[in-house]
């Protein structure tokens, strides 16, 4: 604009407005900003100063400037366009998608959902261990998990910490969590699925019964929460509005009676659409967004051997979901820590206890009862963000169908 230029660079702090003034910035740097395309890296050199007209009420008057990588046009999706673009392209273009600030807003939430977790976990005396990711035997058999060569043995991926954290109970570490990938070789294709997910993992010893548990979950979503809530709104991530206020304690709904609320078979297995209407259901009532699923029926638990049974009344076991608006966010319960019923549930899940020996020694030298639950990481992000698709709050998702970037 005659005797002015202006331009706007980004950084991890924002947007701010460089201005060129001929006889304050060098002729050449005119012609630089002029044909320097969008996105390209440069050093900028100046004077800040107020200026009310500019976006963010000040500007750097350029004395000087570096170009230290030009970028290629044309780029493959705008940062700052208002066009919208397919998620699919996105998500192939990734490095370019993850410089849009309300993509970044998503990352920095999960990042202090991490990281309020571990706070609150730690303030409830857990211990954070790592557990392997290379298995010989599945936690519930091998039709959902990645096969692999293992130097000539197969072995799997691991889809749960689940046989470690437990045998870990006949340890002194009688508090334990971990925070870590997970993989599952399911072919579903939905807004809900993918292939590797971030399991957050939790166990601890000399449980009276899956009310330790609850009190456990309700203290950690409390606490997780009221950390990012305070964090974004430090930051100042637009996604701070979206943390709802946690009030304990949260519903107790048996199976029977949430499969009684929806019309349907006592029987009926509590599908996502179950899930789903049941949310409905509870949001319509006034009721907490967060409630428990207690007592699922043991047919429905075959698969989970180390589910404790009800004594009383073996067709329940000690079970629960925690759902948050009509999605399961956490599934555990007490598991079973006497050894004859460990190999029996073993058997009836179809499975050889032979190749449970690991496992198996835990429970023949003194095993406290015990319980856990399991929490994914990206369907808690997934639904405070409000996205529709839970693959965006994955930096690099994985899925059937995609295996790169």
């Amino acid at each position: 604009m005659g005797a002015l230029g202006f331009a706007v660079i980004r950084d991890k702090q924002g947007l701010m407005q460089v201005t060129l003034k001929r006889g304050t910035a060098p002729p050449e740097l005119f012609d630089l900003f002029g044909g320097l395309p969008r996105e390209s890296v440069v050093m900028v050199e100046g004077k800040v100063l107020e200026n009310p007209k500019a976006k963010v009420g000040a500007e750097v008057m350029a004395t000087a400037a570096k170009v230290l990588s030009r970028a290629e046009t044309p780029l493959p999706l705008g940062v700052v366009d208002k066009v919208g673009v397919e998620l699919d392209t996105r998500l192939s273009h990734r490095i370019i998608d993850l410089r849009k600030r309300d993509v970044q807003d998503v990352m920095e939430m999960r990042g202090v959902l991490l990281e309020g977790l571990r706070k609150t976990f730690m303030g409830l005396g857990f211990t954070e261990v790592e557990t392997p990711k290379i298995l010989k035997q599945g936690a519930e058999g091998g039709s959902t998990m990645f096969a692999l060569d293992y130097f000539g043995e197969k072995a799997f991926l691991a889809q749960s910490p689940q046989l470690y954290k437990q045998m870990l109970m006949a340890t002194d570490l009688e508090r334990v969590f971990e925070i870590a990938p997970a993989f599952r070789a399911e072919p579903s294709d939905t807004v809900r699925h993918m292939t590797e997910f971030t399991s957050v993992d939790a166990e601890m010893a000399y449980i009276d019964g899956p009310e330790d548990l609850w009190e456990i979950v309700e203290k950690l979503i409390k606490g997780t929460l009221d950390h990012a809530a305070t964090e974004l709104k430090r930051t100042g991530n637009q996604l701070a509005k979206n943390i709802p206020p946690v009030k304990l304690p949260f519903p107790r709904i048996p199976f029977g009676k949430a499969m009684e609320m929806l019309g349907n078979p006592a029987d009926e297995d509590m599908s996502s659409e179950n899930e789903k209407a049941l949310g409905e259901i509870m949001s319509k009532e006034g009721g907490n967004d967060f409630y428990f699923i207690t007592e699922f029926p043991s047919a429905l638990k075959r698969s989970t051997f180390y589910a404790m049974r009800q004594d009383a009344n073996p067709e329940k076991t000690h079970y629960f979901d925690l759902d948050y608006k009509g999605l399961e966010l956490i599934s555990g319960g007490q598991r079973e820590h006497r050894i004859d019923k460990v190999v029996s549930q073993i058997r009836n899940a179809g499975l050889d206890p032979a190749n449970f020996g690991s496992y198996l020694e835990a429970f023949r030298y003194g095993m406290p009862p015990h319980g856990g639950f399991a929490m994914g990481l990206d369907r808690l992000a997934f639904r405070l963000t409000g996205l529709t698709n839970i693959r965006e709050v994955r930096l690099f998702p994985r899925d059937r169908f995609r295996l790169e970037p």
